[in-house]
């Protein structure tokens, strides 16, 4: 006995359906970037973090550009 195909009933009223955002799906990603633009700032967390000094030193003289 053959079962019926599921169809869809009706198609899309509108050409391009519009979507919303919770709040908190813009909130998170800022909220991420954030802390870690905190962390990078903070060249003793950077350089304790890589080991490598030449990254403690770019990382600083990013400090310094953002700071004037």
């Amino acid at each position: 006995m053959p079962v019926p195909a599921h169809t869809r009933p009706h198609p899309a009223a509108h050409a391009h359906a519009t979507t919303r955002l919770p709040w908190w799906a813009l909130a998170l990603p800022v909220l991420a970037f954030v802390a870690l633009l905190i962390l990078i700032m903070n060249p003793s967390n950077a350089h304790a973090a890589s080991g490598d000094p030449a990254l403690a030193q770019l990382v600083e003289h990013a400090r310094q550009l953002v700071a004037h």
